[in-house]
């Protein structure tokens, strides 16, 4: 008889020790804070993701739950230069290991290149497939080439045209400025 897990309570133990995975296509407003970093509503996109469980001997020679998780989707951000709407691509690839408390994973996080994440009954995996997305949001969202010109100076044609009808106000204290009388009559 196959074991059934679900991703919003995963028993990561078993999950882990059947060698399990869960793989889905979920639509982005499923996910409430990714979709909160969204330039415009996406309705029809996704998130497809898998997730892969499996057993590792540890340190002391017991058997440590692992996660490999893969997720990716293509979300509309706000692009830095022209501040439309630009399609980026989120792709997550990323192993876990999972321990038994807070505390073995901070003294442990240092010396780890995995991620650690503490071991549990109902682990919510949808939880993680958002944060693990939400970090992969660029710094900078860009188009390679933005679809309307972007205005890169301060001022345009008519600021300028403003600028040049103005009388300069230091030309008025120049002629109020007192002349030296001159040497020599």
């Amino acid at each position: 008889m196959k074991r059934e897990f679900a991703p919003e309570r995963l028993n990561v133990p078993g999950f882990a020790a059947a060698g399990a995975t869960l793989e889905a296509t979920d639509p982005v407003p499923r996910y409430e804070r990714l979709v909160a970093e969204l330039a415009i509503p996406a309705p029809e996109a996704v998130v497809r993701w898998t997730a892969h469980g499996e057993e590792r001997p540890g340190v002391d020679g017991k058997a440590t739950p692992w996660l490999h998780l893969e997720a990716e989707a293509v979300v509309p951000l706000v692009c830095q230069r022209c501040l439309s709407p630009v399609d980026t691509s989120l792709e997550v690839n990323r192993w876990f290991r999972f321990v038994a408390s807070e505390a073995v994973a901070e003294s442990e996080d240092e010396e780890s290149e995995e991620d650690l994440l503490v071991v549990s009954r109902d682990f919510d995996l949808h939880a993680l497939i958002e944060d693990e997305l939400l970090m992969e949001i660029p710094v900078m969202p860009t188009h390679d080439v933005c679809p309307t010109p972007v205005q890169l100076s301060s001022s345009d044609d008519d600021f300028n045209a403003a600028e040049e009808a103005k009388p300069n106000p230091f030309a008025v204290l120049g002629a109020l400025r007192s002349r030296k009388p001159e040497e020599g009559k």
